[in-house]
This record gives C-alpha cells, structure tokens and sequence, in this order.
C-alpha cells in the first residue's frame, strides 16, 4: 500500500528561533515543512516545489509578507497564504492584503490556532 505523502507548508520567518518553533508545531499535525529566512528566498522556493500553504511573517527584510502574499497570489491564486505578527492586521498599511490573506496569527499564537489554520486550509 502507498504511503500517503505529508502535507506541506512553506515557512517564511526571518527570526530562526521563530522559524523552528513552527516547524516543530506543524510537525505535531504531520505537515512538513520548508523555511525561507524572507520573501525573495521564498518565492525561489516556491518556483521548485508542491506547497498545500504559505505561512509567512509579515516584517522581514528584502520581501516582507505584504508583497510576498500578492506576488504569491497572483502566481498561485489558490494556495492558501496565512500571515503572523507581533502587529494587528489593521497595522498593514495596504487593506488588499487583509483582504487577500487565507488567515492571521497573531503572536504568540496557540497550537489550536495554527490547527484551525491548518484544518480549513489543507
């Protein structure tokens, strides 16, 4: 019998302590992840692999998760794109992005939190 394959997400977080911590909690809902450290390395990453989600930070250096969310959305229009900050979502100056985001979290967010996420995106 074929294995079924895991889940996967991409994790975009310039803080690697953050990075990991989320790595490991989606491993608790067997989801593989990715990490890209901001918005340029992702979209390299992004261009090579098959992801169910993007799961980016919303300040980041070079790309941040503003122009990531769009640049995504208008290659992928159908993969869900989650964003996570320390900040509101009404702290993005632009509203197309609250608009287009599948979903928020705020930090520090809770595993029922990120499950939710998960279960209605994936």
């Amino acid at each position: 019998m074929a294995r079924k394959s895991k889940k996967k997400v991409l994790v975009v977080e310039d803080n690697p302590n953050m990075s990991g911590l989320l790595a490991d909690m989606l491993e608790v809902f067997d989801v593989e992840s990715v990490s890209a450290s901001d918005g340029v390395e992702a979209l390299n990453i992004i261009n090579d692999r098959d992801f169910g989600m993007v799961i980016t930070d919303l300040r980041m250096p070079k790309m941040g998760g503003a122009e990531l969310l769009l640049a995504v959305k208008e290659k992928y229009p159908t993969m869900p794109v989650v964003l996570i900050s320390g900040y509101t979502i009404e702290s993005a100056d632009d509203e197309t992005v609250s608009n287009r985001a599948d979903g928020f979290l705020s930090k520090p967010f809770k595993m029922n939190e990120l499950q939710e996420v998960l279960t209605k995106h994936m």
